[in-house]
C-alpha cells in the first residue's frame, strides 16, 4: 500500500528486525515526515513490513528500511515492496540518478535481483552513528 507507515507502526516494525536501539521517537517522526516514498505491506490489517525511498529528488536517492517482520520474512512480502519502489523510481527518477541502498549481511543476493550491485572495493561503504550509547555502536 501507498502510504508513510504511521509512527507506532515504524517504532514497532523497526523494533520486530531489531533496529530499535538506533532509532528513536523524535527521530523517526522526521524521518518518515521527510521521506519522499514510502510502502507499507499489510497482512489482516497489520504492518509486516515497509520501505522508504530518501533523497534529494534530483541525483541521490536511497532505498531505506527495507524490512519485513521475522513471521513473514520469505513469504514474498519483501519482494512485493521492492517491486512497489522499483515500479515508482521507473516512473518518476530522471535519468542518470543515483540510487543506492545498505544491504544486510547475507541479503545482496535479493536485492541484485532489483538491478542492484554490490560498491566496488575502490568505493568502501562508510558511516557513522552520530551520539549513539556505546554499548549499541555496531
Amino acid at each position: 500500500m501507498d502510504r508513510k507507515p504511521t509512527l507506532d507502526e515504524y517504532l514497532e516494525l523497526t523494533n520486530a528486525v531489531g533496529w530499535s536501539r538506533y532509532i528513536t521517537a523524535p527521530s523517526a517522526s522526521g524521518a518518515l515526515e521527510n521521506s519522499l516514498y514510502s510502502v507499507v505491506a499489510e497482512q489482516d490489517g497489520e504492518a509486516v513490513g515497509m520501505a522508504r525511498i530518501v533523497g534529494d529528488s534530483a541525483l541521490f536517492l536511497y532505498v531505506q528500511d527495507v524490512l519485513v517482520v521475522p513471521s513473514c520474512q520469505g513469504s514474498g512480502v519483501g519482494g512485493a515492496i521492492m517491486d512497489r519502489l522499483m515500479q515508482w523510481l521507473d516512473e518518476r527518477v530522471p535519468d542518470r540518478v543515483f540510487v543506492g541502498l545498505f544491504s544486510a549481511t547475507g541479503k545482496t543476493p535479493f536485492y541484485e535481483r532489483y538491478g542492484f550491485y554490490p560498491a566496488a572495493s575502490q568505493a568502501p561503504e562508510m558511516y557513522q552513528y552520530l551520539r549513539l550509547p556505546e554499548e549499541s555502536i555496531p
